[in-house]
């Protein structure tokens, strides 16, 4: 069983910026995809970004360019720099990983509120 555990939310100003992490439970050579998703209240999750084992990361447009993913594997853990925040960014964000067996897994989630 894979776990996954997320640290880094908060309250920010509209314009400041915060960093997500999400440390996993296995070796990141057991995970061949992580990414981020958010949710914000009564809308449906959205894939935020995405970063390979290999590297190779992948981001929704509204967050393009403000946003970026990025992994530690000898940490076990994905980062997500949030900069130029925006009250439309507030949610609370999930990290998940999609295991090499096919399974996926995911945080509890941690808030994030911008204010405008």
């Amino acid at each position: 069983q894979v776990q996954l555990v997320e640290s880094g939310g908060g309250l920010v100003q509209a314009g400041g910026s915060l960093r997500l992490s999400c440390v996993a439970s296995v070796s990141f050579s057991n995970i061949a995809v992580m990414g981020w998703y958010r949710q914000a209240p009564e809308k449906q999750r959205e894939l935020v970004a995405t970063i390979t084992k290999g590297g190779s990361t992948g981001y929704t447009d509204s967050v393009k360019g403000r946003f970026t993913i990025s992994r530690d594997n000898a940490k076990n853990t994905v980062y997500l720099q949030m900069n130029s925040l925006k009250p439309e960014d507030t949610a609370v964000y999930y990290c998940n990983g999609q295991s090499n067996w096919g399974a996926d897994y995911w945080g509890q989630g941690t808030q994030v509120t911008v204010s405008s």
